[in-house]
């Protein structure tokens, strides 16, 4: 097998030494395709054979790589890929010129090609482009994967992008639908009188969230900084301003593991209403998956391996208590202690803190018991207030706050609040928080001075939520892992 290996690069080694002395050769004679800088391209593949009854005996012209060619004697076939997809052209001597014809038949698979012709059909059917002038635009000087082995080393695949997306076309697709997943929701959002904000990205307290944080150094003001892991505490800053609908869409860093569902950097989605709370949250999430699932993927059922989910039903909703009874037969309404929970949790064999009030307990047996069959679409809500540090209690049970946690697929996908308003017990809160952190919780939060500042000046009642848009384009694609739906994902560094 070595041996083989030894052989293959060595295979490869020569064709990478012939196509730079191609390259070579196309400079000495003035040819050197790195000089052009610009090329007119009229149209792409998929619009050509979309549009053929329109565009038949019509010159085009297109760009693209080769991806295969074919020589057969004075004339030749080659297939070009571009964005939308490939199509093939017909290369005679006789139309493109002997000059020309003979440089052609040098270009190699991967090489970029600029090509202008009439649209026709072969004697096969296949809609095609007969060239008149082929423009060599780039040069390759590297060998695609699939010449020997394929591309099928997946560490391969994610370090080396862009190589992935010329040879798995699928691939391609999942990213033209993630953008299309985010643009969506930017339509829908501003449809509903939503304005999009940027907010800062280095920050002194990186808060929001329950998440360790990666630190810095700022030399020009001698100060330690985080990156952010959320983005809620700017965005509420906006609403104590008047900006009554806020979102964003940006990148947030959380200093933990890597897995299928876990990158370091990744896309959050915030927003905020004034004056309602999580249940016009509720509405607004059931609204938006609705539209991004029909504009992305024409159809209301999502396919994720062996699920699917109908996202034309009402949503259900269970409060957290009523989701452990349903799936643990445990009712914690008949809980009125934490030593009880604790005594409930060993009987259960679920390992718990010293730490851990009943709330703790109770969001633990939701994790072992309840999670993993929230598959169709469903609103988790009313959590213990220990695991809701932002939010605002309910008035009738203060042990429980108004929040929600969308699931699908038994994926958390959504995260959303009645926003804790009160600056007395936002104060309180940060003060059990920096217990904890005190006590070894690395992700707990510190107290934010400047935002309590702000709920002092006054913010009205408001609803928030936070949406993982990879998770999201994940369901969207039927995307086994985060890494499949982002461009370039976190990777260990190659030693040298």
């Amino acid at each position: 097998m070595a041996e083989q290996k030894n052989v293959q690069e060595q295979d490869i080694n020569q064709l990478i030494k012939v196509r730079h002395e191609k390259l070579q050769e196309l400079q000495e004679n003035g040819k050197d395709p790195f000089r052009i800088t610009k090329f007119d391209v009229s149209h792409h593949s998929m619009e050509i054979k979309e549009n053929y009854d329109s565009l038949e005996e019509q010159q085009v012209t297109i760009a693209g790589r080769m991806m295969f060619k074919r020589v057969m004697g004075k004339a030749s076939f080659c297939n070009v890929t571009d964005l939308k997809g490939n199509i093939q052209a017909y290369v005679a001597r006789d139309s493109i010129g002997e000059d020309s014809y003979k440089d052609f038949k040098k270009y190699d698979v991967g090489d970029i090609l600029g090509i202008t012709g009439e649209v026709f059909k072969t004697k096969t059917g296949e809609i095609s482009v007969h060239a008149s002038s082929v423009t060599l635009l780039s040069k390759s000087l590297q060998i695609l994967p699939e010449k020997f082995h394929g591309l099928t080393d997946t560490d391969m695949r994610y370090r080396q992008r862009y190589v992935d997306l010329i040879m798995n076309a699928e691939v391609k697709d999942t990213f033209i639908k993630r953008s299309k997943v985010i643009s969506s929701i930017r339509r829908y959002l501003d449809g509903e009188g939503f304005m999009e904000v940027e907010t800062p990205m280095l920050v002194s307290n990186a808060g929001g969230a329950a998440a360790r944080p990666f630190e810095t150094h700022f030399n020009a003001l001698n100060e330690d900084l985080k990156l952010r892991i959320s983005l809620e505490l700017y965005l509420k800053r906006l609403i104590v301003g008047g900006m009554e609908r806020v979102y964003e869409i940006g990148r947030v860093f959380r200093n933990e593991g890597l897995d299928t569902r876990h990158n370091p950097e990744f896309t959050l989605m915030e927003l905020y209403q004034a004056y309602t709370d999580y249940h016009g949250m509720m509405d607004l999430t059931e609204n938006l998956y609705r539209y991004v699932a029909k504009e992305v993927t024409g159809s209301l059922v999502l396919k994720y391996g062996e699920h699917e989910m109908d996202l034309s039903k009402p949503f259900e909703r269970l409060t957290m208590v009523e989701a452990v009874k349903k799936y643990a037969n445990v009712d914690f309404n008949d809980i009125h202690s934490t030593e009880d929970a604790k005594k409930l949790a060993d009987e259960h064999h679920i390992e718990y803190e010293d730490r851990h009030g009943k709330g703790d307990i109770l969001n633990l047996f939701f994790e072992e018991y309840v999670e993993d069959h929230l598959i169709q679409p469903t609103f988790i809500m009313d959590h213990p207030v220990e695991i809701s540090p932002l939010t605002k209690k309910k008035p009738e049970n203060p042990e429980y706050v108004e929040r929600f946690e969308f699931f699908m697929n038994g994926w958390e996908m959504a995260n959303a609040y009645s926003e804790l308003n009160d600056p007395i017990d936002q104060r309180a809160r940060f003060e059990a928080q920096e217990k904890l952190l005190a006590a070894g919780d690395e992700e707990a939060n510190h107290t934010d001075e400047d935002f309590l500042n702000a709920l002092c000046i006054g913010m009205p009642p408001t609803g928030g939520i936070g949406f993982g848009i990879d998770r999201m384009v994940m369901m969207m694609t039927d995307s086994p892992a985060i890494r499949d739906v982002l461009l370039f994902p976190t990777m260990k560094t190659l030693e040298k």
